[in-house]
C-alpha cells in the first residue's frame, strides 16, 4: 500500500467513473447537523419549558450539563463498540435511539424525567465523532482527508447557523413539545437513510472499481489493514511513570487550554438563547435570527485559523509560533464577550458575541499540540485526556452559569467565560511555552 501511495504521489488525479466518497461526505455533514440540532434544541426550548415544568436556573444548568456527564464517560466504550460494529451499524443505532429519546423529551413533566433523558442522549451520541473520523478514513485518500475532515467539522457551526432560526420558528409555531417531536422524527428518518445508503467502500454497491482502487492506493484504510494494524499496535502500559508523563507541565498547559476553548463553545450551545431572551429581552424570533451570526463568525474563525497558520509556516516563523498565534489570539478575543454587559443594543450585543465566538473558532487548531508534546507510545492516552478536558467543560460550565444567574443577572456569567478564556491564553503563553512541533509534511 505504501509503495502504491508513493508511486501515485504528485500525479494528476484520474477521471473516475464514480465519486461516491463525496456522497458519503454529504451524509456525514447532515449527520453532524442533526447531531448538534439535538444537542441544542433543549437550549431553545428551555426558557418556556422551564416555566412550564418549574425549573430553577440551577436545575437548568444541571440539565444543560447532563449530556456531558455520560458523553465523556462513554468515549472509550463507544470507541470499542465502533471497532466491533463499524460506522454503518454504530451510527444507525446511535442516531435512531438518541432521536427517539429526543421525541420523549416532549412528554417530560419534571426535572428528574428531563435529566434522565438528557443523560440518554449523551450516552447514544458518544460514538458519533469517532464514527465520522472512521468513515472518512475508509473513504478518502491521504491527500483529500484533511479537506474532508475540515468540511464535516464545519457542519457544527454552519449547521447551527442555518438551523437555529428554523428551530426558533418551529418552537414559536408549535411550542417546545413540538420542537422535540419534529427534531426527533427528522433524526429517526435520517437513521434509516444512513443505514440504507452508507457502506464501507469494499461493501458499497455504488462505488466504481476505479474509485475504490484510487482511494485505497491513496492511503484509505481497509478493514483488513485496520485489523492488522490494531493487532500489531503496541499497547501503552498504564504505569506510574506513564501517568506522570501524561501530566507534565506542557501537557497540563494544553489540557487547561482545551478546557477554556470548549468552555466558550458550551456557553453558546446551552445558555446563549436564554441569555438573549431572558437577560437582554430580545424578541424570540429575532433571537433566532441574531443567534445564527455568532455561529457563522465561529465558522469564519475556524477557516481563517488554518489559513493564517499555514501562511505563517510558509514564512520565516517557527512552527510553534505559527500554531500558537491563532490559539492565543482567539482566546484573547473571547475576552470581548464582556462588552455585552455594557449595552442593551441588540446589534452591539451580537457584535461582542460574534467577536468572542470568532475567537473561539480561531483557537480550535489545538490537536497538533498533542502529537508534538505527548510521548509517541502515549499519544492515544494523551489524546484521550485532552479530549476529556474539553468534555469536562461541557459539565462544569453550564452548572456554574446556572448558579451565577440564579439572581437573573448574566453579567457574572460572561465574566466567568472571559476568565476561563484568559486562563487558557495564559496557559499557552506561560505553561506550554515555546515548543518544537514536527514538520507538517512528516505526519
Amino acid at each position: 500500500m505504501k509503495e502504491t501511495k508513493e508511486a501515485t504521489a504528485g500525479k494528476t488525479k484520474p477521471k473516475l467513473s464514480t465519486h461516491i466518497r463525496y456522497v458519503v461526505l454529504a451524509l456525514i455533514f447532515v449527520n453532524i447537523i442533526i447531531n448538534y440540532m439535538d444537542r441544542t434544541n433543549v437550549s431553545i426550548a428551555m426558557p418556556e419549558m422551564a416555566k412550564d415544568i418549574g425549573l430553577s436556573t440551577v436545575q437548568q444548568g444541571l440539565i444543560f450539563s447532563a449530556f456531558g456527564w455520560i458523553y465523556a464517560a462513554m468515549q472509550i466504550p463507544g470507541g470499542i463498540l465502533l471497532d466491533k460494529l463499524g460506522s454503518r451499524i454504530t451510527y444507525t443505532i446511535s442516531l435512531f435511539f438518541w432521536s427517539v429519546i429526543t421525541v420523549f423529551q416532549s412528554m417530560v413533566g419534571n426535572f428528574g424525567q428531563l435529566l434522565g433523558l438528557r443523560l440518554g442522549i449523551g450516552f447514544f451520541e458518544a460514538p458519533v465523532m469517532p464514527a465520522n473520523n472512521r468513515a472518512v478514513s475508509y473513504w478518502f485518500p491521504d491527500d483529500e482527508r484533511g479537506t474532508a475532515i475540515g468540511i464535516y467539522s464545519s457542519a457544527q457551526f454552519l449547521g447551527l447557523a442555518f438551523s437555529t432560526p428554523i428551530l426558533f420558528a418551529i418552537h414559536k409555531s408549535i411550542g417546545w413539545q413540538g420542537l422535540f417531536i419534529v427534531t426527533g422524527i427528522i433524526g429517526i428518518i435520517w437513521s434509516i437513510v444512513w443505514f440504507v445508503i452508507y457502506h464501507d467502500p469494499q461493501k458499497s454497491r455504488w462505488i466504481g472499481a476505479d474509485e475504490l482502487e484510487y482511494i485505497q492506493a491513496g492511503g484509505a484504510i481497509t478493514e483488513e489493514e485496520f485489523i492488522k494494524e490494531k493487532n500489531q499496535q503496541p499497547k501503552a502500559k498504564l504505569t506510574w511513570g506513564n501517568v506522570k508523563q501524561l501530566f507534565n507541565r506542557r501537557l497540563m498547559g494544553i489540557y487547561i487550554g482545551q478546557f477554556a476553548i470548549s468552555g466558550t463553545f458550551w456557553f453558546f450551545l446551552t445558555w446563549f438563547p436564554t441569555y438573549l431572551t431572558e437577560a437582554k429581552h430580545i424578541n424570540f424570533l429575532q433571537s433566532g435570527m441574531l443567534s445564527s451570526i455568532p455561529y457563522l463568525s465561529a465558522f469564519a474563525g475556524v477557516i481563517l485559523a488554518g489559513y493564517v497558520s499555514d501562511r505563517l509556516l510558509k514564512g520565516k516563523h517557527s512552527e510553534s509560533f505559527a500554531r500558537k498565534l491563532p490559539v492565543i489570539t482567539g482566546l484573547l478575543l473571547t475576552l470581548l464577550i464582556m462588552g455585552a454587559n455594557f449595552t442593551t443594543n441588540p446589534v452591539l450585543i451580537i457584535m461582542f458575541m460574534s467577536i468572542a465566538f470568532f475567537g473561539n473558532g480561531l483557537a480550535t487548531i489545538t490537536w497538533v499540540f498533542v502529537t508534538a508534546l505527548a510521548p509517541k507510545e502515549l499519544i492515544g492516552l494523551a489524546g484521550g485526556m485532552f479530549n476529556f478536558c474539553g468534555a469536562l467543560s461541557s459539565i462544569v460550565v453550564p452548572i456554574v452559569i446556572g448558579f451565577l444567574v440564579a439572581n437573573g443577572n448574566f453579567s457574572s456569567a460572561l465574566v466567568f467565560i472571559a476568565f476561563i478564556a484568559l486562563l487558557g491564553a495564559l496557559s499557552y503563553i506561560f505553561i506550554v511555552g515555546k515548543i518544537d512541533l514536527p514538520k507538517t509534511n512528516e505526519h
